[in-house]
């Protein structure tokens, strides 16, 4: 079977790209709900022109339709857009350089808490999303989060939507293994893994340093057991009760999943579970595109047989899990500012934004409610653990502010690294939990 490298992006030609899954432009933008709001005045500055930096593709969709609408912005407006495509894993250090010497793109679409990190750094665009939230009907709440200066109301950047990771299984074997679905409570969750394992079919998490999945599985180990990084005030709080329950439990989690899985990148169990080497995980749509778009009918035959589910809730309330936004934000040192808002007002809007989001099929979650009523998203029972992914109060830091501290934690990967060393019986959790929260302290006190 095939396997696809992070590198490719689990792409697909366009030749592959199946019409059933990929709506026409027609279709996807005539469902959106808009409210009436006066244009935006944005007075363009003379010879615009920009550069933007943004995350590589995924899904082959992503690009093909952000390329796209960039060509027909510029096609609308004469101003040339420079679109540079980066890998998820060099997008930050390419932010720090482009921030730290004032130069480079107008426009960098970077993750989740990063413009915090640059706040003093970017212009204020709370008239931009003040627009795009009056008309879309409001943001859904983790793109205020993470677009808002935390405790303000002034917006640094714009979210432009978020990707999540559910679970993801072979409902076959799942049932092999005694379930009929994913159970919520972690006893059985782990006896479910215990179980796949067992039938040769075993579970795969990463705690490599993958920027999406190894963190959104830690926070989720975190989460599931009441535990958190800070609490609201931004006082440590890792070294707790709950943090060490969470890794006791990663702890015997561990022994059931697939060998290997503190080497994986974000590429890692995409290509386990494409394979056939794994049975479940967590992860984005990715999988399931790259499966149901290939050629392949073993490839199809393994997408017929995957379902999706929100992560397993645990202790928590509600489903322990957030997503990792695409942020955009304006540098001060761009010297068409209004353009560059311009660009991204282009971008939000339905006419653009409804083809992009409905052709990546869920891999990206709207940050604009509206855009939750697309027809879309009721075309496969398997979209719908992603239609709510922005719909969530959890986030990198939780319960803390997000700061450049947040960030340089989840940069740095303080929670995974715990686990990690946990896991691998390099420290007991114990002495894991302190480690974890010195070094989280040393992130908090020098920002």
């Amino acid at each position: 079977m095939t396997e696809f490298t992070r590198r490719e992006s689990l792409t697909l030609t366009a030749a592959a790209i199946g019409a059933a899954l990929l709506p026409s432009a027609a279709m996807a933008d005539d469902d959106v709900p808009t409210a009436k709001v006066a244009p935006m005045d944005l007075k363009i500055e003379k010879g615009a022109e920009l550069r933007v930096l943004r995350p590589a593709k995924f899904v082959e969709a992503d690009e093909v339709w952000w390329k796209s609408n960039t060509k027909k912005y510029t096609d609308a407006t004469g101003i040339p857009v420079k679109v540079d495509f980066l890998s998820w894993e060099d997008i930050r250090p390419q932010t720090a350089v482009t921030a730290n010497t004032g130069a480079g793109p107008d426009i960098v679409i970077g993750f989740s808490s990063d413009p915090q990190v640059y706040a003093a750094k970017l212009i204020d665009i709370t008239d931009l999303a003040n627009y795009l939230g009056a008309k879309y009907g409001g943001w859904m709440r983790l793109a205020e989060i993470y677009g808002q200066k935390w405790g303000t109301k002034e917006w640094i950047s714009i979210p432009v939507g978020g990707g999540n990771g559910p679970t993801v299984y072979r409902k076959s074997w799942v049932k092999e293994a005694g379930y009929d679905k994913i159970p919520n409570d972690l006893n059985d969750f782990l006896t479910l893994c215990q179980k796949l394992k067992q039938i040769g079919h075993p579970a795969g998490f990463s705690l490599g340093h993958a920027l999406g999945d190894a963190n959104g599985y830690a926070n989720w180990l975190l989460w599931t057991h009441n535990a958190y990084l800070v609490d609201e005030k931004g006082k440590i709080a890792l070294d707790s009760k709950e943090t060490i329950a969470a890794l006791k439990y990663a702890t015997e989690l561990q022994k059931h999943l697939i060998d290997g899985t503190l080497q994986w990148n974000d590429a890692g169990n995409n290509q386990a579970y494409i394979a056939g080497k794994i049975g479940l995980t967590f992860n984005g749509i990715s999988i399931y595109y790259a499966l149901k778009n290939s050629t392949d009918p073993n490839n199809q035959a393994i997408a017929a047989d995957t379902l999706h589910q929100t992560q397993p809730f645990g202790q928590s309330k509600i489903a322990p899990q957030s997503a990792t936004p695409m942020n955009a934000m304006v540098f001060k040192h761009t010297k068409y500012p209004n353009a560059a808002k311009d660009y991204l007002r282009f971008m939000m809007e339905s006419e653009q934004y409804g083809p992009w989001l409905s052709n990546c099929i869920g891999y990206w979650s709207q940050s604009l409610k509206a855009y939750a009523k697309m027809k879309f998203w009721d075309a496969d029972p398997n979209f719908a653990p992603f239609r709510t992914a922005m719909d969530t109060s959890f986030y990198d830091g939780f319960k803390g502010p997000v700061t450049a501290s947040s960030s340089a934690v989840t940069a740095n990967y303080t929670v995974v690294d715990m686990f990690a060393s946990v896991v691998t019986g390099n420290a007991t959790p114990e002495e894991a939990a302190k480690a974890a929260a010195k070094a989280a302290a040393r992130y908090y006190k020098n920002a």
